[in-house]
């Protein structure tokens, strides 16, 4: 994408849903509303999301994720061999109840309201993951146009729960077999149809290099987790090179976050990127898009033969940065990064989870704009960019 300016704006992905939308997708869920109907809602909201985009300066547009329950979740409508199940459910039918009760048990939600895409019989996909996305969003702005996906590693953990998965595949490393294959054939239909920048999401690998082993704090991908963290975090490395061989022209990132389930931080992951960097520059993705605006990440580093989404607002917060905030931001990251190398992005989604987003639509629009208006002061200072 020769033809962006300086310090690309983008979103990580996720806007809050309307409430009409979410309502409907309950209706959808139930059986009770014809898909096309919500099809055709859908479409509206991702033309407002649109046009929060433009009004605020993004330079690399996506369409909010309103088609979707959340960033992993949704998958469950597109392959065959996956059964949504909260985790209610998932305490009733797991051998080691009390080590699931300490998970949920340190998150502010209930066990009800979280739900997980298990896999209970072989996975194929029925319709592709999110070409239709990527279709309509293309009809609607000549910007270039960002696609996340769930990443390999969470996919697999998410879906391998041994008490339903195990009498279909013997173990997660089986499942990711047809898990890479999967991605493969949506990353090539998706780079067919004209998508600019394809996000693989992978927000376990901190909990994977933070927890040590010990109680797990995701609300997600907890049950197939290993106790050895050096070989999780290899196993997960080895799927995401192999969901890209072939692949490596094309741009490509990893989004990595510590959590954005809750607005209250305490309950979220705590570390900087130390752990993960010899892994991280093993990668083949062309860009690492990290949050850095909570400083429960630590301090910028620099990643080797990556280029960076610098996250300089945290969507979990009330407080709408300013673009002097956001610009300080840039100014540590300026210090290991070439501006030619920097993209500008929110922490995480502010929408992640469709029914309880961590912000509302006009602050992520006033968070999105203060990016927006820091990158165009940027660009004074910069006016050339860099080869």
């Amino acid at each position: 994408m020769s033809s962006l300016p300086l310090f690309p704006v983008t979103m990580v992905g996720s806007w809050p849903r309307p409430q009409t939308l979410l309502r409907s997708q309950k209706l959808k869920r139930a059986g009770k509303l014809d898909p096309d109907e919500f099809e055709k809602q859908a479409d509206e909201a991702v033309l407002d999301v649109l046009a929060a985009q433009q009004r605020a300066g993004v330079d690399v547009v996506t369409d909010g994720e309103q088609r979707r329950d959340n960033f992993y979740s949704f998958v469950a409508e597109k392959l065959s061999g996956i059964k949504i199940m909260t985790m209610a459910e998932l305490i009733d039918v797991i051998e080691d109840k009390e080590a699931f009760e300490k998970i949920l048990q340190t998150l502010d939600v209930p066990a009800y309201s979280l739900s997980n895409p298990t896999c209970v019989g072989r996975i194929e996909r029925r319709t592709p993951l999110a070409l239709d996305e990527l279709r309509f969003l293309k009809q609607l702005t000549d910007k270039p146009v960002k696609i996340p996906l769930p990443g390999p590693y969470l996919l697999t953990r998410a879906m391998f729960v041994r008490e339903v998965t195990g009498s279909v595949y013997p173990n997660k490393e089986a499942l990711a077999v047809d898990v890479v294959r999967i991605l493969r054939e949506e990353l090539e239909d998706l780079l067919r149809e004209g998508a600019d920048f394809i996000q693989f999401d992978e927000p376990v690998l901190t909990e994977v290099a933070f927890s040590s082993g010990q109680t797990r704090t995701f609300m997600c991908a907890s049950l197939a987790a290993g106790g050895d963290p050096a070989e999780e975090l290899e196993f997960a490395v080895k799927l995401m090179n192999q969901v890209l061989e072939g692949f490596e022209e094309a741009d490509t990132g990893l989004h990595i976050c510590r959590g954005n389930w809750s607005q209250d931080e305490t309950t979220l992951l705590r570390g900087n990127y130390s752990p993960l960097k010899p892994w991280l520059e093993r990668l083949k993705v062309k860009q690492l898009v990290l949050e850095y605006a909570t400083e429960r990440a630590g301090d910028v580093m620099r990643f080797e033969g990556k280029s960076l989404g610098l996250g300089v607002v945290n969507p979990r917060t009330e407080h709408t940065e300013t673009p002097e905030e956001v610009i300080a931001q840039v100014e540590k990251a300026l210090e290991f990064y070439r501006p030619d190398q920097l993209w500008l992005n929110p922490d995480c989604g502010f929408g992640t989870f469709s029914n309880s987003p961590v912000n509302t639509a006009p602050l992520a629009e006033a968070k999105m704009k203060a990016i927006g208006d820091a990158a165009a002061i940027l660009r004074k200072r910069f006016p050339t960019k860099q080869e």
